[in-house]
């Protein structure tokens, strides 16, 4: 199973600690000032709330008939504006607790988005095509949407309502007696306990929906990005019916959590049902052997369906809590992913465009690597580039030839030998230094979903227009811009697709030349492109890779024969190395690649 829809082995302690740093951020005294704020906010609510029912009390001992008549009782003029002062605090200073809070927890929520975000950024290649995206970004939204609600609840509804119980057992313990407290904590007790019972089980079922939702989610994106290869094999009945049973996998955990609910809420309301049974028969009985006056009756009536609003809803609150736990447990599983590559402690930096430095040297010495430990793809594979000077890599399809530019670019740690830049060992360098170092133009060009503007803009967020024109000019694909309707600002479609594959790669072209790297790789840019565009991209390559140390990984030798230096792979070893004539004159394998090759091109127009 992918990692990302692994169940990570985390208690809901451990992940509300998670939460503390940003709810409580090192060297942020705004930020402390409010949450400590709001905090005294809150406890002078619950004060307030809380002695409502004292006042309300005595208003209606003020009012009652005395004597039997109500000819002479005055109005408790004083009592009844305390008691709407107190109704008034604990709504205003509730309200005024919860504007405090929100810029807190809103940042705390950014910043754990954003964390999460960069931590994606910072994995490795290797863990990227094992993820599936679908069920990432639905582990992400709801981790956020987790954290929200468990900043918002845990905070401000669980604490003040087990402060508001405190006080209430207090003050009916001491209006009255022991009876109605230890029958109040009772009936709270058992409410809790029966509601944590079932919130573990419904948490279980809450991960099992979790994740046979990544599952649909997945599955969904995943057939509508190969839409057009769905519809060549006609094979929309097999893909509905593919969602569909990821759907039903999702109905099925639904439902039990559904129903794991209701009878949540029915043993919760039978809970609070007993309890007000039990306590008001004792007011009732205290009543009418005269030891308990009207208002105090109404006191402890009003109390009950006090505590009644908070108790239901703190079923509720925990388990939204609850869940809002098993959501962002995924989230941190993804924090706790360790880098495969990272950068050494005091690692240098490199030189990265051509105005900051000249070309770089590149030198592979006896370089071995494998994906697998068991399979090893590069053996002892060595050569150099001179800066300025190109090389061209080539050899039968799984040589290893992409796996050189992997290398070069630290997606991943060679397993025996050096990959050099300058001399320096790329591990010794930082990461943001070598890819800005290094420029790539791969055989699949993947645009954004934005303009063409935004798209070679990538290549050095910031640039100005003119200086993205430029890169347009240098790559050949300006005329063609400005001939659209929109210009610079059309769109070119999910992953490029309203381009076709010779305009996408001009835009690629044009996105590194204004990068300005000092060494670029084209990684076979031009083999999925039919022979006049492939020319014409030709030219626009050799623009952008004047002045540049270059390595050109390549399936079409014709694209080559300008080459510095020729090496050819076979099984993860060079095998042979020189320039295009010396390799001809061999007679080996580059000079049966190239006959082979001819013999296509001169059967092509027949086809």
């Amino acid at each position: 199973m992918p990692p990302v829809l692994s169940r990570p082995s985390r208690s809901g302690f451990q992940t509300v600690l998670s939460i503390l740093p940003y709810l409580w951020p090192r060297g942020d005294l705004g930020a402390r000032t409010r949450v400590a704020m709001a905090v005294v906010f809150m406890l002078l609510a619950k004060v307030a709330t809380v002695y409502v029912p004292v006042i309300y009390g005595r208003v209606v001992d003020a009012l009652a008939p005395k004597d039997g008549t109500l000819a002479a009782f005055t109005i408790p003029v004083a009592l009844i504006l305390a008691y709407g002062g107190l109704r008034i605090a604990g709504a205003g200073l509730g309200e005024l607790r919860d504007a405090l809070f929100a810029p807190v927890q809103q940042h705390a929520v950014r910043l754990l988005a954003l964390r999460t975000f960069r931590h994606l950024h910072g994995l490795s290649l290797r863990y990227h095509l094992d993820r599936q995206t679908g069920g990432m970004s639905r582990v992400i939204d709801r981790g956020v949407l987790g954290m929200q609600q468990v900043l918002r609840l845990a905070v401000f509804n669980v604490v003040p309502t087990a402060l508001e119980l405190v006080m209430v057992t207090a003050i009916i313990w001491r209006m009255f007696d022991w009876r109605y407290a230890v029958a109040t904590c009772a009936a709270v007790l058992l409410y809790v306990g029966f509601t944590a019972v079932l919130a573990g089980r419904r948490g279980r079922y809450r991960r099992t929906m979790n994740d046979t939702d990544n599952d649909a989610s997945t599955k969904a994106l995943d057939s509508l990005l190969n839409f057009e290869t769905v519809k060549y094999f006609g094979n929309e009945a097999h893909e509905a019916a593919r969602y569909d049973q990821a759907l039903a996998r999702y109905e099925r955990a639904a439902v039990r959590v559904q129903v794991s609910l209701n009878m949540l809420n029915l043993g919760q309301a039978a809970i609070i049902a007993a309890g007000l049974t039990l306590i008001m028969l004792l007011a009732a009985s205290d009543m009418r052997s005269g030891g308990m006056t009207v208002g105090k009756f109404v006191v402890a009536n009003t109390y009950l369906m006090q505590l009644y609003q908070p108790l239901n809803f703190l079923g509720v609150v925990y388990m939204t809590i609850k869940q809002g736990l098993v959501d962002m447990e995924q989230m941190f599983g993804l924090l706790r992913v360790e880098q495969e590559i990272t950068d050494k402690p005091n690692a240098l930096a490199l030189a990265a465009n051509l105005s900051d430095g000249p070309a770089g040297e590149v030198t592979f010495q006896n370089v071995h690597f494998g994906y697998q430990p068991n399979r090893e793809i590069l053996k002892g594979v060595s050569f150099t580039v001179p800066a300025g000077r190109k090389l061209a890599i080539v050899g039968p399809t799984g040589a290893g030839k992409s796996t050189i530019s992997r290398l070069l670019f630290r997606f991943y740690d060679v397993t025996g030998g050096r990959v050099l830049i300058d001399g320096e060992d790329v591990r010794d360098v930082t990461q943001d230094s070598l890819h800005a170092a290094i420029g790539v133009v791969p055989q699949d060009t993947v645009l954004f979903n934005d303009t063409i503007r935004y798209n070679i803009g990538y290549g050095r967020p910031g640039a100005s227009q003119s200086e993205i024109e430029q890169a347009a000019r240098l790559a050949q694909v300006h005329d063609f811009v400005t001939a659209l309707p929109e210009g610079y600002d059309t769109r070119v479609g999910e992953r490029g697709l309203k381009l076709s594959g010779g305009e996408k790669q001009r835009v690629a072209i044009a996105r590194t030349i204004l990068k300005d790297p000092r060494i670029l790789i084209l990684d076979e840019a031009t083999s999925a492109l039919d022979t006049r565009t492939e020319q014409d991209i030709q030219t626009a390559l050799k623009a952008v890779a004047s002045r540049r140390t270059t390595l050109v990984i390549a399936h079409r030798l014709s694209t080559v024969v300008d080459a510095d230096e020729i090496i050819v792979l076979r099984d993860g070893e060079v095998a042979e190395r020189g320039s295009h004539a010396v390799l001809l004159a061999q007679g080996g394998l580059y000079a049966r690649m190239w006959a082979s090759q001819a013999i296509e091109q001169e059967l092509e127009p027949a086809e």
